[in-house]
């Protein structure tokens, strides 16, 4: 295992990062944590007693795009979740999408190596593989990105592949679909959505045929695959590794998901849209070489227990908004709630006029002692 002393995670404040804080909190005790996002999502809280930077000895609040040097003195490790992170918000914004996604992570690895940081774990995507046909997909397999959000994971492992050296570990986890819950839940998630859509209103409505495929990883796992990669050695799959990770028994078609749902919370009706475009984003995937690399580290959660999961968690917070595609809980909303109130401009960074700004970015740090593991 890698000496680990100080840990750095981008985009900490979305879905994922809440989960791998603490995860990671729990592994590595003794490092320092320090967090770096923009705040975009930092309000869209669900069901918490606890503010999840608390764990953090660090929350540094700024723009990807112009991450300051100097926190990258004396850091290890960076755990790099920072990006626009689904496919309508990659649509909506497909120039910032390949700007933030591509460029600015390319620009950090780069800047992280100068640095001396010896490991760059990068958050991919198993989207990658776009219309996948029947074969699952292993990590040699054809890609086929159909949209921004996917092109720009594929164009950021291109571009990562040749900074990996002796000195600098670049280990890219393909994450499977996440599903899960979260102090920063979202609903635009295929099981997230289909469980508030039986919680809200007793209906889940499949928005296609049902027959495309995904595979899954809840959060919790999400954040186990981040810890083996950051004390990944060279030897253990090379200096630079794309790896998909998640297991081989959450590759699901969509309306099996929606009938394991629907089998949780009784009374539930499932309607499907046969006359749907079909969706072209439809792969399984080959999660072999995960498991032979990190045997120790494999998704522990399984869809039963991620669905009552949910449902018990929507229903501790009062949830029952039938409406709930409009809510702040999906992430295109919340954006498009910043943009229409000029809190952000047409590059998704906040208008200085508004409160925080790009100059101050690097000076709004919020110091907290290192949490207990809680």
């Amino acid at each position: 295992m890698k000496n680990i002393n100080r840990i750095l995670i981008t985009g900490n404040m979305g879905y994922v990062g809440p989960g791998v804080v603490r995860h990671l909190r729990q592994q590595f005790p003794q490092a320092e944590l320090i967090g770096y996002d923009m705040g975009y999502f930092a309000h869209c809280l669900t069901g918490v007693t606890r503010l999840p930077e608390s764990r953090l000895d660090r929350q540094v609040f700024g723009d990807v795009r112009h991450l300051p040097t100097e926190l990258l003195q004396g850091v290890d490790a960076i755990v790099h979740l920072a990006a626009i992170s689904n496919d309508p918000m990659g649509q909506t914004y497909e120039d910032v999408t390949l700007e933030i996604n591509h460029q600015a992570g390319i620009g950090l690895a780069r800047r992280a190596k100068e640095a001396g940081v010896g490991a760059f774990v990068f958050a991919s995507s198993c989207s990658m593989y776009g219309a996948g046909g029947e074969g699952a997909k292993t990590e040699t397999s054809d890609l086929n990105p159909l949209t921004a959000y996917a092109r720009s994971k594929v164009a950021s492992e291109k571009d990562l592949a040749p900074l990996a050296d002796d000195n600098f570990t670049v280990t890219c986890l393909r994450f499977a679909t996440a599903c899960g819950w979260s102090d920063r839940v979202r609903l635009d998630l295929v099981v997230n959505d289909f469980v508030a859509g039986a919680v809200a209103g007793g209906e889940i409505n499949i928005l296609s045929d049902g027959t495309p495929w995904r595979p899954l990883i809840h959060v919790q796992d999400m954040a186990r695959a981040i810890e083996w990669a950051i004390g990944r050695e060279a030897s253990n799959g090379g200096n630079f590794l794309a790896v998909n990770a998640g297991s081989d028994q959450w590759n699901y078609q969509v309306k099996e998901l929606a009938e394991a749902v629907a089998a949780a919370i009784p009374g539930t009706r499932v309607s499907l849209n046969a006359a749907a475009p079909p969706d072209k984003r439809s792969y399984r995937v080959d999660f072999s070489l995960f498991r032979q690399l990190a045997p120790n580290h494999q998704p522990q959660r399984t869809l039963a227990d991620t669905i009552t999961e949910l449902r018990d968690g929507l229903l501790d917070m009062g949830f029952r908004d039938a409406s709930f595609r409009s809510s702040q809980l999906m992430r295109l909303r919340v954006l498009t709630a910043l943009r229409d109130s000029d809190q952000l401009n047409e590059d998704l960074e906040w208008n200085a006029t508004l409160g925080a700004t790009a100059k101050l970015q690097s000076e709004a740090v919020l110091e907290t002692p290192a949490a207990s593991v809680a």
